[in-house]
């Protein structure tokens, strides 16, 4: 469960969760085996801060989404200030085993004229950058080499972290990584009954003219940071 800790209001209208960007709205969905998740969550909190938090429940699993603002703490010295930066954590808590989970964070698919869009991602981060003469875009994650890593680290089961190598030597074809101009979807190792995984995604936008690489650089936590973040600002 995601901040189990943190206060949070029912609502009673529940809508299916995204995020706001200056490229329409990212939005998300879950895949468990052959069966798509409604994009309305069976329940949907407020949380402090501007925050929501989306809960599905399956007979195999239970599917968080936490959606927030995030301060990626960039140095002032070395990037220029963005204009906008919101988080997801998605999670999934497994009650029987799974061999088939994807996630998906996609923008729309059509792009306003004069936009281009493109894999934009590197040192352990899938990533995707849109941007036109206003505004640049990057949308970011995990990517395989940093989901092995979130094995260590509690945010997925620690057997993953034996895949690394299935990533160095390319070996591995039924999980990993999917992207194209609009987005990305990860297919995940299997999971087996009591095992949960996190995953970070981060928009981060700002003026096309600023050439600090801000926007990449802000969309690199991992769903532990992010989370702190969180509890911390609730706390406050």
């Amino acid at each position: 469960m995601l901040l189990p800790a943190v206060p949070r209001i029912r609502l009673r209208s529940a809508v299916a969760p995204s995020v706001d960007t200056p490229f329409g709205p990212l939005a998300f969905a879950t895949r468990i085996g052959n069966t798509v998740l409604p994009q309305v969550p069976d329940e949907l909190f407020e949380l402090p801060g501007d925050r929501t938090l989306a809960r599905w429940v399956t007979p195999g699993a239970t599917v968080e989404l936490l959606l927030t603002p995030y301060d990626p703490e960039l140095d002032p010295e070395t990037w220029g200030p963005l204009t906008g930066c919101r988080a997801a954590v998605w999670r999934i808590d497994a009650t029987a085993p799974l061999g088939r989970v994807r996630f998906s964070a996609e923008l729309p698919t059509w792009l306003p004229e004069g936009a281009d869009a493109g894999w934009d991602g590197g040192q352990g981060l899938a990533a995707v950058t849109v941007e036109d003469d206003a505004t640049r875009l990057t949308v970011g994650g995990n990517d395989e080499e940093a989901i092995c890593c979130a094995a260590l680290q509690g945010e997925a089961p620690r057997r993953w972290a034996a895949l690394m190598d299935e990533v160095y030597d390319h070996s591995f074809s039924s999980w990993g990584v999917d992207f194209g101009r609009h987005g990305m979807s990860w297919a995940l190792p299997p999971l087996e009954a009591g095992d949960h995984c996190e995953l970070p995604v981060v928009a981060a936008w700002a003026p096309a003219a600023d050439e600090s690489a801000n926007t990449w650089y802000a969309v690199m936590p991992s769903p532990t940071v992010v989370l702190r973040q969180v509890a911390a600002g609730s706390a406050a």
